[in-house]
């Protein structure tokens, strides 16, 4: 991947920082929050002078300055995108709030002992009519970018808010035209391409309350295409409609390589992967590339369970695509060396809904011969269901957690609110793919100080898979 090795990265501490929802569970009826945390994890031990990925702990935790904020996504205040700047540092990660609307800005300066540097309250937010934010990445420029799902409102509207890496001042939108997107939620840039695309869930007001099936069917409550923008024209100048396969296209992923004009998309309500590309003409398409099976059930609140795709990554050489199926339970490893045709190479399961002696029979099965069995991790059942997943830079470690979005984990999950989440690692097989689950491997969520906890998404302090984009060198230009 030469052509973006000058926005190197480096994981060069075994440390791991979470989104996590502080919470405890009160006389067995009432769920009541704690103000939420950012927690810094040591995914190493020191034993007879050696470094050990077997015996992963808490060092320290972040205590935000609010009561249900919902931390979900988090970005960097510098990333590879900047770093011919020696003046820049990437030592501020950006957490934006899917519920208050709140900004945390936690300084990671001393990377063992990050505190909270400052907070971008709700109203510096509102005074642009966005909300629901989500996905968070830095620019070249030295701003921030935030994508938002809806108004001030909890109305659907995709927008994009900008802030300044240095000041944290909220400086406005980034889009410069009236044409927005009609939902929001992920996105990624390819400035050398002049383009941005992002994608859609639904509307905030709806989602926020839980997961309301009838809802995925209604084109106005649920998204279900991709949105193409010019780049240095901060415009909308295209909309792929992904039709009834692509509701809720969620984490979307360009190449790495930032030559490349492609990339990859979850859908989560019918578990799909579309692979989006750019046609000969300059206008972009979207084909189906996976398409995981619905299972036929009884027990179920429908005839049929789908494996919702709740998360997608790629590894750093472009290689292999990684997805979680949050209600299936499990992980997969797909060979996307033929960008069309992803071949499943790893799989794991690790709890899910369809667990052996569960709730649940399946019926019928064109994937499984029989139902997983539970699994056990240092004598921990896992409860809930691997979702957000965050990749070493060498690809040889994946790790996932279990919380999707708290109102949701407390349906679809209920023992969350006693149990709360857990963190585990992966070992990969990057020569012909394969999965195998580290048991010796745990953070538990659950045994958390002041009560459980549910952790979402994972940032390594060096950059990670997720959160740089590369730009092309002036002379590859």
């Amino acid at each position: 991947m030469s052509s973006h090795q000058s926005g190197a990265m480096y994981e060069s501490s075994p440390l791991v920082y979470s989104c996590i929802d502080k919470s405890t569970h009160n006389s067995g009826t009432r769920y009541e929050s704690l103000p939420l945390t950012y927690s810094c994890t040591d995914l190493s031990s020191h034993q007879s002078g050696a470094m050990h990925e077997s015996s992963p702990v808490v060092i320290h935790r972040v205590y935000m300055t609010h009561v249900g904020d919902e931390l979900h996504h988090s970005g960097w205040n510098i990333c590879s995108s900047c770093h011919d700047d020696a003046s820049k540092s990437r030592n501020k990660l950006v957490l934006p709030s899917l519920v208050s609307d709140r900004v945390y800005i936690v300084d990671t300066s001393e990377a063992r002992q990050p505190k909270l540097h400052k907070v971008i309250e709700t109203k510096e937010i509102h005074e642009f009519d966005v909300g629901t934010l989500h996905t968070t990445h830095c620019l070249a420029s030295g701003e921030i970018m935030i994508s938002t799902l809806g108004d001030k409102h909890g109305n659907a509207k995709g927008d994009f808010v900008l802030i300044d890496s240095e000041t944290f001042k909220v400086k406005g939108v980034w889009t410069r035209d009236s044409k927005l997107a009609k939902f929001g939620y992920d996105f990624w840039y390819q400035p050398y391409h002049d383009v941005m695309i992002s994608s859609e869930w639904g509307v905030p007001k709806s989602f926020k309350k839980g997961f309301i099936p009838e809802d995925t069917s209604n084109p106005d409550m649920y998204g279900r295409s991709l949105n193409i923008f010019a780049w240095k024209d901060h415009r909308l100048v295209q909309t792929i409609d992904l039709g009834e396969e692509g509701i809720a296209p969620l984490e979307i992923r360009f190449l790495h390589d930032p030559k490349e004009a492609q990339g990859y998309v979850g859908c989560a309500v019918n578990s799909n992967v579309f692979r989006f590309y750019k046609k000969d003409d300059g206008t972009y398409d979207a084909e189906l590339v996976i398409d995981i099976p619905a299972k036929k059930v009884e027990g179920w609140i429908g005839p049929t369970l789908i494996g919702f795709t709740s998360d997608i990554l790629l590894s750093l050489d472009d290689k292999f695509l990684y997805m979680s199926n949050w209600f299936h339970g499990d992980i997969r490893q797909y060979d996307i060396t033929d960008r069309r045709h992803p071949k499943l190479v790893g799989q794991l399961f690790l709890g899910g809904l369809i667990l052996k002696g569960g709730a649940i029979k399946v019926i019928h099965d064109e994937e499984l011969k029989e139902q997983p069995e539970p699994v056990f991790v240092k004598g921990r059942r896992l409860n809930s269901s691997p979702q957000m997943l965050q990749l070493s830079l060498d690809g040889k470690r994946l790790y996932v957690t279990s919380s999707m979005f708290s109102p949701w984990d407390k349906e679809f999950f209920p023992d969350v609110k006693q149990l709360g989440s857990w963190l585990l690692k992966i070992d990969v097989n990057t020569d012909e793919g394969g999965l195998t689950l580290d048991n010796n491997f745990l953070v538990d969520f659950g045994a958390e100080p002041e009560g459980p906890a549910l952790a979402h998404e994972m940032r390594y302090p060096g950059g990670d898979c997720t959160s740089d984009i590369w730009l092309v060198k002036d002379e590859d230009k």
